[in-house]
Order: C-alpha cells, then sequence, then structure tokens
C-alpha cells in the first residue's frame, strides 16, 4: 500500500508567490514540497479533508529565507568542524525564518579551514532532510583577501591568492564552496576569480581595498558578488569610486547587506535601495556564534569578541560579525526604506536562490518547490517556520 504524503493547508493567508500576491489564499502542502498555490474560492476543502488546517488571517506567507553568510548562531561556530555545530546552526534558524544557508568560514590557518570544509562536506551528506534549516554549502570568506581591509579576520592569517591551495579547498569540500570571498587586487586573483567563474562558483568582492578600475577588471574575469557591502572595503571618494562605487553603480554585481543598523546607517540601506533596487541587493546576517546568547565574551577565529546589546566587537572596537536575526533584518529593511513585502521576498529569498542555482527548488512559493514557508504575524514578526514541509519553529 503506498503511504499518501502529509498534508497541510495553510489557508486565509496573504501568499508571496513568484507570480504575485493573493490576498485571501493558501498553500498546500504535501509531504516535503508544495503541491498547490491559490486563492481561497479555488480551494477544494472536501477533497482534501484528511489534511492539517491552518487558517491564518491577517498573517503574511512568503518563502523562507537564505542566508548566505552567517558563521554561526546559538554557541555554534562553522570553523568549530563538528557536526554537532552544523547541527546546532541548522536547528536555530529557523527561529528567525531562516530555511536554507551557507556556512561560513573564517579566515585561518588552512589546516583549520580544511577542517572547516571537510565536516561540512560530510555534514551535506548526511543532514536531515526535513524539519531543520538546510545547508546549501559553504561561503569561503577568506583567507585571500586584502591586509588594509581585513576588519575582524584574523591579520596573521591573510594569504595571497594561491590557486593550488583555492582547488585544494573546493576538493576537501566535495565541490560544496558556493561563494569565494577575496580580494581582487591582489596578484593572482585574477587567475582564481576565473577558475571560479569557471567551476560556477561565485567570486566575491570582499575585505578588499581595490580601486573603482580593478573591481571592473574583477568583473571581466567573472566577479558576481560583492560581500557585506560598506563594510571591509574601500569606500567612495569623489575621485575614487572604490569598491562602494563599483557596488553600487554596476548591475553585473549582487550585494549582500547587513541591515542591523550598526554595520551601515539606515540612510545607507536605502541608498543602496536606491541603487541596487530589489533585484540585486540580498540581505545577510554575518552572524557569529553569541547570536541568541546573552552578553559575554566570545570566540571568532580565535579572537576574543565582546557582544553587549546588539554589538560584537574585538578588543580595539572593530565590529566582528553581527548577533542580527534574518526576521530583524527584514523588519529594519522595511523600515529603513519603505520597501514592500514583495520586494523582501526578493532579497531574502529569490536573490539568494538564484545566485546559489537552486531557485528550481526554493526561493519563492510555487508548486513542486521545496516547502520552506515562513509565516509573518501581522507586525511582521516570524510566527511560524516549515522546512522542507516540516514545521521548524512556533511562536
Amino acid at each position: 500500500m503506498i503511504k499518501k504524503p502529509d498534508l497541510t493547508i495553510l489557508r486565509d493567508v496573504t501568499v508571496y508567490t513568484e507570480n504575485g500576491v493573493i490576498e485571501e489564499g493558501y498553500v498546500l502542502v504535501a509531504g516535503k514540497a508544495i503541491q498547490a498555490v491559490g486563492p481561497m474560492d479555488k480551494l477544494d476543502s472536501f477533497q482534501h479533508m484528511d489534511a492539517q488546517i491552518l487558517s491564518l488571517p491577517g498573517y503574511h506567507l512568503i518563502p523562507g529565507m537564505i542566508d548566505i553568510h552567517i558563521h554561526g548562531v546559538a554557541g555554534a561556530d562553522v570553523m568549530d568542524a563538528t557536526p554537532e555545530a552544523l547541527e546546532t546552526i541548522a536547528a536555530a534558524l529557523p527561529q528567525e525564518g531562516t530555511t536554507s544557508f551557507l556556512g561560513t568560514t573564517i579566515t585561518n590557518a588552512p589546516d583549520k579551514i580544511e577542517r572547516a570544509l571537510v565536516n561540512a562536506a560530510d555534514y551535506r551528506k548526511h543532514q536531515q532532510d526535513s524539519g531543520m534549516a538546510e545547508m546549501l554549502g559553504v561561503h569561503l570568506e577568506g583567507p585571500f583577501i586584502s591586509e588594509k581591509r581585513a576588519g575582524a579576520q584574523p591579520l596573521e592569517h591573510i594569504l595571497a591568492p594561491d590557486l593550488s591551495l583555492l582547488k585544494r579547498f573546493y576538493h576537501l569540500s566535495d565541490e560544496c564552496i558556493r561563494i569565494v570571498t577575496l580580494a581582487p587586487e591582489k596578484e593572482g586573483a585574477a587567475q582564481m576569480i576565473r577558475w571560479l567563474r569557471d567551476q560556477g562558483v561565485i567570486a566575491s568582492v570582499g575585505h578588499s581595498d581595490a580601486l573603482y578600475e580593478e573591481v571592473d577588471q574583477a568583473i571581466s574575469e567573472g566577479a558576481a558578488h560583492v560581500t557585506h557591502l560598506y563594510n571591509g572595503m574601500r569606500g567612495i571618494h569623489h575621485r575614487e569610486p572604490g569598491v562602494v562605487g563599483a557596488a553600487l553603480l554596476r548591475n553585473e554585481l549582487t550585494a549582500e547587506l547587513i541591515a542591523d543598523h550598526i554595520h551601515c546607517r539606515p540612510e545607507m540601506l536605502e541608498l543602496a535601495f536606491r541603487m541596487k533596487t530589489k533585484e540585486r541587493l540580498i540581505l545577510i546576517t554575518d552572524a557569529i556564534r553569541a547570536k541568541c546568547l546573552r552578553n559575554g565574551t566570545y570566540d571568532l577565529g580565535g579572537q576574543s569578541v565582546t557582544v553587549k546589546g546588539e554589538k560584537a566587537t574585538l578588543s580595539d572596537g572593530t565590529l566582528a560579525g553581527s548577533i542580527l536575526k534574518m526576521g530583524h533584518a527584514l523588519q529594519n529593511m522595511m523600515r529603513s526604506t519603505g520597501c514592500t513585502m514583495e520586494d523582501l521576498v526578493y532579497m531574502t529569498s529569490s536573490n539568494p536562490a538564484r545566485q546559489l542555482g537552486v531557485f528550481d527548488r526554493k526561493g519563492s512559493i510555487a508548486p513542486g518547490k521545496d516547502a520552506d514557508l515562513v509565516i509573518l504575524n501581522p507586525d511582521h514578526e516570524v510566527a511560524m517556520t516549515y522546512c522542507r514541509g516540516q514545521l521548524a519553529y512556533q511562536k
């Protein structure tokens, strides 16, 4: 006897689909996938009498958010290089509406990066297939970056671009590296960018002191992304647009934003939104293990980070990642820019899914896609999260 998939109907809810907004709509989930989406007058309730039904008037239903730049949460960090650490991250993220993520490394000794990559590759083969955020791969942040724009990346472990080492990293990760943050102005970086392009890996300009012309050259080599816009890069000057100028002006580049009002002021979020539009911005957290924990001192790449209030800093005051949650990033971006929920679906879900090449199964609400779903209450707070059809968080 063939077992019917578990059916769930989320109804009487505003649904943000990839083809527009349904004010009073429903989504039918069958097992791990979305089976049907539509307006309430098209729902045949009798046909689905055996389904679990949730009526959600006044609520918003959006696709699960994808955080492509996160180091850790709830006491765990990707650099811990243990399956338990990655499982902790995957279990914690649904409470903020994140259903997929890239585990992000930090500049460190090559052997420590390698251990993290091997662990990530093994974890991906055995991770749970529902009920937790899915790790889609790895964001390799460093070590091929600029000493001048290191930020909280440990200076002593920064390396010159080394294609043979990058190939070793890629092989050890079982080819699950999806983004590499590097400084394109460094000698040897161009060859690295071309190789990444040929592998289908995103070369991202970040922790870079590049001039505008050097970013322009990197784009011609295949660079397509900018890591945490405004932070860890050469800023705008009226005689030298720098990395920030290139990021804002060049449509070939998609840019990450940490919308915590600490890494950049609300006005700079608005500037980015006006220049890049919903099509080319991706909200990230750049969160560290201290997220979801109390004030105190925590480790980041062998450095002590002090968390006080909403800010995480090194001893010299340098910002060291964030404790931002994706649900809060969404709210901050809406307040700072006046953007719509439809705009935010692009910035939190559709754009990262397209960048990572997984839009066929993630990034929007459509039949056949993974049932990665977030229910927001009328105040746009995360109320419930489904990861591949399974309820992973309920407020």
